[in-house]
C-alpha cells in the first residue's frame, strides 16, 4: 500500500495548477516541519527555495544521525529530497521558522511558512515531540482555556500575516493541528477572512466553550478533520468538524504516524468510519472527564509530570535510556507527596480504570449479543430450509 513518499513520486510532475492543493499536500507539509530546520530556514521572513533549505539541512545533519532517532517523524527530512526537484512543489519557499521548548512556560513549538507556487502561503504548526514539557502541555488541553502553546500560534498568524494578503491555508499533524485550529480561529478578524481552509491531521479537539464560540462556528467548513481508523489522539477532547476516517498499515496507536496512512492518487484511502475501539477510548475518556473538575483534572496532570520531571529527563527518550534510575527518582517524588494529593490522583486513577473496564464489558456484551442473534438467525434460516425440503 503507498504512503506519502509514493505519492510524491507519483505527482513529481502535476503542479497545483492541473491538480489543485488537496489534504495528501497538507500531510506532507504537516510532516515535514517535524525536521529540524534551525539553521536551514530564516526566522526574519526572508525567503529560503525548499531546494536550499534541503542543501542547508543536509550540510548540518547527516542520513544517519536522523536514522537513529526513535520517534515516528524522523522520516520527515527526507520528504525535500522528493519535493524539491519536482513539478509540484519545486520552487516553494520557506521562513518565519519558529522554535521553542520552555520548561518555565511549559511550552513546546515549533511552526514554519511555506510559500507555495499556486499563490498561496501554508502555515504548519509541529505536532508534540519527545519532551515531556511538550507532552505535559499537550494534557495541559484539558482544563486550561487557552495553553501556552495556542496563545502563541496565534501571535505567529497576527504577527506575520495581519497586514499580508497572500490567501492561507493552515495545518497540523498531532498537537499541531489543535494549534492550527486554534490560532486560524483566533486570529485577527482580516486574517481569518483570507483562510481557505485548516487542516487537522489526527489532532486532539478542545473544550466545548471554545468549540461554542462564533470565531469557532465561522471557521468550522473551512476545517478539514483527518483521522486513522484506530484513532486515539483525534478522538479526544470536543470536536465539531466532520472526522475524514484513513486506511493505515499500522495497528492501533501507532496509527498516528502520518507515514502508514494509506494514498491512492490524490486522496487518501478512506473509510467508512472509525473503528470500534477507537470509539470506545473516546466514550471513556469522554466520561471520565465528566468526573473530573478543572480542580481534580490540573492537580492528576501536575502531580503526574512532576514525577516525570523528577527523573532529571528532558524527554521521554532519556528516561527509557536508564529506566531503573528514572522510576527510583519517580519513586522518591511519590513519596514525597503529601497523601491527600497522593490519594486524589490514585482516586482518578481508579475512575479511569474502572470507566474503561465498564465500556469493554459492554462492548463485549453487545459482542456476544450481536452473535447470538446471528446464530439463531441462521438456525432458524436452516429450519425454514429443512421444512421446505420436506
Amino acid at each position: 500500500m503507498a504512503n506519502i513518499f509514493d505519492y510524491l513520486q507519483w505527482r513529481k510532475d502535476v503542479p497545483f495548477s492541473v491538480s489543485p492543493f488537496n489534504e495528501v499536500d497538507s500531510l506532507v507539509l504537516t510532516e515535514l516541519i517535524y525536521a529540524d530546520f534551525e539553521g536551514s530556514v530564516p526566522e526574519n521572513g526572508k525567503r529560503v527555495t525548499l531546494e536550499e533549505v534541503r542543501k542547508r539541512f543536509w550540510k548540518l545533519h547527516t542520513p544517519e544521525e536522523i536514522m537513529a532517532d526513535d520517534s515516528f517523524t524522523k522520516r520527515a527530512p527526507f520528504l525535500m529530497d522528493d519535493m524539491a526537484d519536482n513539478a509540484r512543489f519545486g520552487g516553494t519557499e520557506m521562513t518565519f521558522f519558529y522554535s521553542v521548548v520552555d520548561t518555565q512556560e511549559d511550552v513546546q513549538l515549533a511552526a514554519v511558512t511555506f510559500y507555495l507556487p499556486d499563490g498561496t502561503a501554508f502555515v504548519a504548526f509541529r505536532g508534540t515531540d519527545s519532551t515531556i514539557v511538550g507532552w505535559k502541555e499537550d494534557f495541559y488541553l484539558s482544563f486550561l482555556p487557552e495553553t501556552e502553546g495556542q496563545r502563541r500560534a496565534t501571535a505567529y498568524m497576527n504577527e506575520h500575516f495581519a497586514d499580508d494578503p497572500i490567501p492561507l491555508r493552515v495545518g497540523g499533524h498531532s498537537k499541531g493541528g489543535n494549534l492550527a485550529v486554534y490560532a486560524a480561529v483566533s486570529a485577527l478578524p482580516e486574517i481569518r477572512k483570507r483562510i481557505i481552509a485548516v487542516y487537522s491531521n489526527d489532532g486532539p479537539g478542545f473544550l466545548e466553550a471554545f468549540t461554542q464560540t462564533e470565531a469557532y462556528r465561522d471557521m468550522l467548513p473551512r476545517i478539514i478533520c483527518t483521522v486513522p481508523e484506530d484513532s486515539i489522539i483525534g478522538a479526544l477532547l470536543s470536536h465539531e468538524s466532520y472526522q475524514h476516517v484513513v486506511k493505515s498499515n499500522a495497528l492501533g496507536i501507532f496509527q498516528h504516524d502520518g507515514f502508514s496512512w494509506q494514498v491512492l492518487g490524490p486522496r487518501f484511502v478512506e473509510v467508512e468510519k472509525r473503528s470500534d475501539s477507537s470509539k470506545m477510548i473516546e466514550a471513556t475518556l469522554r466520561q471520565w472527564l465528566s468526573t473530573q473538575n478543572e480542580a481534580d483534572r490540573k492537580l492528576f496532570v501536575n502531580t503526574m509530570f512532576t514525577l516525570f520531571e523528577a527523573t532529571g529527563a528532558d524527554t521521554f527518550t532519556q528516561i527509557k535510556q536508564d529506566p531503573a534510575r528514572s522510576l527510583g527518582n519517580m519513586k522518591k517524588m511519590l513519596d514525597a507527596t503529601p497523601k491527600e494529593q497522593r490519594e486524589a490522583v490514585w482516586g482518578s486513577l481508579v475512575r479511569l480504570l474502572k470507566t474503561g473496564g465498564d465500556n469493554v464489558m459492554q462492548e463485549t456484551r453487545k459482542a456476544l449479543l450481536t452473535k447470538l442473534e446471528a446464530f439463531m438467525a441462521s438456525l432458524e434460516r436452516d429450519k425454514k430450509q429443512e421444512n421446505l425440503d420436506a
